[in-house]
């Protein structure tokens, strides 16, 4: 009860905060659809290396606070643009990621569940839509409140069941491990080059192509929406330890790779 409770007001913040961040159709463009391949190609290069697994989605979701609060140890040398096109890409996946869950797994959802992601996030979205909401202090409030309180005791709870030392060289683990840590940046940085190059969209002048890859590895830290995903998707206990396992080692790496990465981005 008190989980679901905690995940309600994490899902009231992103509902929120999609709502709030894609306002402007021109400055999300670019990372809307890197995100979208940051989603595609994980998923893909999942369901290749371990075919007919239940636990494919869980290789789609970014963890919002995770990757800002690896960006924020880059310190003074972190360039804003970077900051902010890892906030509405990582926005547009919380959106990506709520409708998948909401199409594939919708009728496996029970109430509480359904209170707790779809149901809160929707109620975010109509608060901030209304006029005179203070979307901002809303967001001043819950914004710390879910990274420093919320999220880890929801994740520390969650990843405290079910993992095993056998999981670590679990097919479900290892499949998930690669999908993230090398198909968020391949994903992200292939559709975002495409986009540029088709002249769907301009690369911003104050971003390089590999800064955007930089934020692909970032990208590969996932574990909130993940999680719930996996709880909904996967039926076994088991294999839902290994997807815990894979969440944790990928976000590991990919917290490493992405800040080694933009501390001393290639001139791209």
């Amino acid at each position: 009860m008190i989980l679901d409770l905690l995940i309600a007001i994490f899902f009231l913040f992103v509902g929120i905060e999609i709502t709030a961040t894609l306002t402007h159709p021109k400055q999300v463009l670019l990372p809307a659809i890197a995100a979208l391949g940051g989603m595609v190609i994980p998923a893909s290069i999942f369901l290749i290396l371990n075919p007919g697994s239940q636990a494919w989605a869980t290789a789609m979701p970014t963890d919002l606070a995770l990757a800002l609060g690896v960006f924020a140890l880059l310190g003074k040398s972190a360039n804003p643009a970077v900051r902010i096109f890892l906030l509405t890409l990582a926005v547009a996946d919380d959106l990506f990621s709520l409708i998948v869950l909401a199409i594939l797994y919708g009728d496996q959802l029970d109430m509480a569940h359904s209170a707790s992601t779809l149901g809160a996030a929707a109620l975010g979205a109509s608060l901030a839509i209304i006029p005179k909401f203070p979307v901002k202090q809303v967001v001043a409030i819950l914004s710390p409140l879910c990274t420093f309180f919320v999220i880890p005791v929801y994740v520390i709870a969650k990843l405290s069941q079910g993992i095993s030392m056998d999981s670590i060289t679990s097919e479900t683990a290892i499949s998930l491990t690669i999908a993230r840590v090398i198909g968020k940046i391949l994903g992200i940085t292939l559709f975002a080059w495409l986009a540029i190059t088709l002249n769907i969209v301009r690369l911003p002048s104050a971003l390089k192509l590999s800064e955007i890859a930089g934020v692909g590895a970032l990208a590969g830290m996932g574990l909130t929406v993940a999680l719930v995903i996996s709880e909904v998707a996967v039926e076994s206990k088991e294999i839902q330890g290994d997807v815990k396992t894979g969440l944790i080692i990928s976000a590991l790496i990919s917290g490493m790779v992405g800040y080694i990465w933009l501390k001393k981005p290639l001139a791209l």
